[in-house]
């Protein structure tokens, strides 16, 4: 699992590389997470996320921006989420609660872009793009 900022004129543009779904839907999680509070996470404490959708592109777009939401309402931060899906639903286990010595390192992200969004899948895993309104 991997991913990578690329090159974006205005907001932040993201690819992730993940060899299952549930992978790629927790590694796209730890990019905006990332981006927000930096890399010193860890989940301490955990919350339910539970996201259903039409599509797995919107079910990715609408798990991230449950997971923007609880960040920014709930003072929680996330990583190492554990993802499952079923169809178009998806429930996640994940978090920390907000701690300013260690978080507050990042860009802020106000929302997540449908456009460009895609998700792929070839012999080598998943693969995304994905845009983070800055």
């Amino acid at each position: 699992m991997s991913f990578k900022e690329l090159p974006h004129t205005a907001d932040i543009k993201i690819q992730a590389r993940a060899p299952t779904l549930e992978a790629l839907f927790s590694e796209s999680c730890n990019a905006l997470m990332e981006t927000i509070y930096g890399k010193d996470r860890g989940a301490k404490d955990t919350i339910g996320i539970d996201v259903a959708a039409g599509d797995t592109e919107s079910l990715l777009a609408d798990f991230l921006s449950e997971v923007l939401f609880r960040s920014e309402v709930d003072g929680m931060v996330f990583s190492g989420a554990e993802v499952r899906i079923a169809g178009t639903r998806l429930h996640a286990v994940m978090g920390e609660p907000f701690d300013s010595k260690r978080h507050a390192v990042g860009t802020e992200v106000k929302g997540i872009s449908y456009s460009g969004l895609a998700i792929t899948h070839d012999t080598n895993g998943y693969m995304l793009e994905i845009l983070f309104d800055v």
